[in-house]
């Protein structure tokens, strides 16, 4: 069964040199609190995977939103996504050699993702064929099949993965309210440790089991994060 912890204790899970996934979507359904904890820690040389580099200026009022903070501080040696346009920081850092960049066509990333969750070998995708993904260190080779070319990529998996819920239960259940579910939901199959910001924290049973997104059983930790404006849970 899933740990509550608190918040500060978190990034005690996380070491110099780990592989990380972020829920979010531009900062959407990321966990904010955590990223916050993580960003005032000596942590460093991580490698990220998440959607993108999120961006500076949130909508909470924030200089730096969702990743953002992790990469404006130098705590990330290289980043894994799908966009990187909003966060200038991203390309600064990368043409100043000081992060690498690996771009992954964002249906494929979900699908490596879920690759990983499964312990599948990769993912055969026509995305990206006789292009730049071609040449990507995710990617293994080109493949034919019934005369279709088809890029072989493989899985992704992480040592942590941090994830925001709307409502979680104190067994680890979650549910994601509207599209804040986006890339939390297959990371939490995919991560060594997986480590829950619950927006409200509930009782076990709290959660019809009809709606619960990500079964507890896939929870390692769970954090009351209040609500992205820093007020606390109802």
């Amino acid at each position: 069964m899933a740990k509550c912890m608190d918040i500060q204790h978190a990034p005690e899970l996380i070491k110099d040199g780990m592989t990380i996934m972020v829920g979010g979507f531009m900062g959407c359904g990321s966990p904010q609190r955590l990223l916050d904890a993580i960003s005032r820690s000596d942590v460093k040389d991580l490698t990220l995977i998440c959607n993108d580099g999120a961006q500076a200026n949130g909508p909470d009022g924030s200089e730096y939103y969702g990743v953002a903070k992790l990469i404006h501080n130098h705590q990330v040696k290289k980043l894994i996504a799908t966009h990187v346009g909003l966060n200038p920081e991203v390309a600064e850092q990368m043409n100043a050699n000081e992060m690498e960049v690996v771009l992954v066509p964002q249906g494929s990333m979900a699908e490596m993702i879920r690759a990983g969750g499964a312990g599948l070998g990769g993912v055969l995708t026509p995305t990206g064929v006789g292009t730049i993904v071609e040449e990507s260190e995710l990617t293994h080779s080109r493949v034919t099949v019934n005369g279709k070319n088809y890029l072989l990529m493989l899985p992704l998996r992480a040592d942590v993965a941090l994830l925001s819920g709307y409502n979680v239960d104190r067994a680890g259940n979650i549910w994601y309210k509207g599209t804040t579910r986006n890339f939390n939901q297959v990371m939490a199959t995919a991560a060594d440790c997986v480590i829950v910001e619950a927006e409200h924290l509930t009782e076990t049973g709290g959660i019809l089991p009809e709606n619960v997104m990500t079964p507890g059983i896939l929870v390692d930790y769970i954090v009351e994060g209040g609500r992205a404006d820093g007020t606390v849970n109802d």
